[in-house]
């Protein structure tokens, strides 16, 4: 199997070598400036991690890769509007750069730059690929608008919240790592596998970045600290800390999150969150998901050596600041 470091330096060479301007230039400069941000480019790098690993052509899978790319930036274009979100990446966001209608506009214009990617793909494994990519776009979708239910519902239990983050997030970096075995003419045993793997890593991933946005660093996030705090956000964290609160803390919470200064708000709801231990309750989560997609990577049907990239990627991941 390839490193990872050589897969990086691949999805890099694939990303700088093409330039998506085109006329107008006020449709395409936004289009331009998202994906040169560059980002961790999680979901090519995943595409090629797994071609790689059931032995198959990185050149079978590298048009797919960059289409679920545009893909997911596509969305993250979407989600700034929606979050309000003047970052992205530690820069402003095309929403904040540009306006709404630009970037609802670029978005919809990096969905078709995207599928044109995708039905770039070698014809005998076309159909699997895309009936992969559909079924993917539909759920993140879904999950989307699930998120935004979730602002309004007065009663959101943690089940749900993992339902909504396995739609939003979990099956894009599932269908990358899917779409890599296609690619590789893996069994469908193996596909299924791989996939399911990639649920539980983005559970994982989902859940560090709660993580992050209320306990990490801005400058290495690239994102405001406490935005989800904000915006009253029921991600795991807040739903956790109202499920363990009792009636004084929760008239306490219920306090804190009405404050209109940001600065004061966030300061406020993050006591209370030290209060109830949501940072080592939440890190045990992601741990729990990491032993549980540890376990499913032993499963897949390689020789364990040739997993070792995979078991170093899974732990980064995991582990990551950013």
């Amino acid at each position: 199997m390839h490193t990872i470091k050589d897969l990086q330096v691949k999805v890099s060479e694939i990303f700088d070598s093409r330039d998506y301007m085109s006329a107008p230039s006020e449709l395409y400069e936004p289009i331009q400036y998202s994906l040169s941000q560059g980002g961790k480019r999680l979901r090519p790098l995943l595409s090629l991690m797994s071609c790689s690993l059931y032995g198959g052509d990185l050149d079978e899978v590298k048009n797919a890769a960059i289409g679920l790319e545009i893909f997911h930036n596509f969305t993250l274009l979407h989600d700034d509007i929606m979050d309000e979100s003047p970052l992205r990446r530690g820069m402003p966001s095309v929403y904040h750069k540009w306006d709404a209608n630009t970037a609802i506009l670029s978005g919809d214009t990096m969905f078709v730059v995207a599928y044109e990617y995708i039905t770039d793909t070698n014809p005998n494994i076309l159909i699997d690929t895309l009936k992969v990519f559909n079924t993917t776009a539909r759920e993140v979708c879904e999950g989307q608008q699930y998120d935004m239910n979730f602002e309004t519902q007065k009663v959101t239990s943690i089940d749900d919240y993992m339902e909504m983050i396995r739609l939003k997030t979990a099956v894009l970096i599932a269908a990358a790592l899917k779409i890599g075995a296609i690619a590789a003419r893996a069994s469908k045993e193996e596909q299924l596998r791989i996939y399911e793997f990639g649920i539980l890593i983005g559970l994982a991933f989902q859940l560090r970045d709660d993580f992050l946005d209320a306990f990490g660093n801005e400058k290495t996030f690239g994102k405001p600290i406490g935005n989800d705090i904000v915006t009253n956000k029921k991600t795991y964290l807040y739903l956790k800390a109202y499920q363990l609160a009792n009636k004084e803390t929760k008239l306490k919470l219920d306090s804190a999150f009405a404050i209109e200064d940001k600065k004061q708000k966030v300061k406020e709801v993050l006591s209370l969150f030290e209060e109830l231990n949501i940072r080592e309750i939440t890190e045990e989560k992601i741990t729990e998901m990491y032993n549980q997609s540890k376990q499913l990577l032993k499963e897949v049907d390689r020789p364990e050596e040739e997993k070792s990239e995979m078991y170093t990627f899974l732990m980064k991941l995991i582990k990551r600041e950013v």
